[in-house]
């Protein structure tokens, strides 16, 4: 007895049928993760991309009003703040963070915040210093001061297709500092006073 079973063990180590099977079976996991993982890749980078692109949007709109058109109002800055579903489509735009704010450089190295329009999140308190700004931006970007930028920052909660239960929703943020084109400053519900 003890011989037969040592006989089927020879032989099916020595067998090579179905090896293909095997290590194919044992590979499979691997590959669908590998495939599932890029796929998520993809759509992260896409959306951070869509961040990145609705973010410039908010800035490249909000710059462009000049004293002379008269203060953005809030029905302005709700068509302006729009713009961001559109850009972040055909991903959901209902849990995006978007600011928008102005912030006064008095000097090269303090701030406040001259306004500030929020959606989904919290707008920056008028006239609360601002430390937030890159070392030397002010000096290198106003000849004189006080000097205003459109600061616009767009947050979105990124959830992976796949790998939501190893990661959990991404946060994909990103903000950009701007100078208005056409005034000095430009005034939101008569913020500030002048320019």
């Amino acid at each position: 007895m003890m011989f037969a079973s040592a006989g089927i063990y020879r032989r099916f180590i020595a067998s090579r049928r179905a090896v293909a099977a095997i290590e194919f079976a044992m590979i499979m996991p691997i590959l669908l993760l590998l495939f599932l993982g890029s796929f998520d890749a993809g759509n992260g980078i896409s959306a951070y991309l869509k961040v990145r692109s609705a973010t410039y949007v908010l800035a490249a709109i909000t710059n462009q009003y000049s004293t002379g058109q008269g203060a953005i109002s809030s029905a302005n800055m709700t068509a302006i703040t729009n713009a961001t579903g559109a850009v972040l489509s055909p991903f959901p735009s209902s849990s995006a963070v978007v600011v928008i704010s102005q912030i006064k450089a008095t000097s090269a190295t303090q701030s406040t915040v001259s306004w500030s329009y929020a959606v989904n999140g919290t707008a920056l308190t008028p006239g609360a210093p601002f430390n937030s700004l890159p070392t030397n931006f002010a000096s290198n970007s106003c000849s004189t001061y006080p000097c205003y930028f459109i600061l616009a920052s767009v947050t979105y909660s990124f959830t992976p297709s796949f790998g939501a239960f190893l990661t959990g929703p991404i946060n994909l943020s990103d903000s950009l500092y701007v100078t208005p084109r056409s005034s000095v400053c430009i005034q939101y519900n008569s913020l500030p006073a002048s320019c």
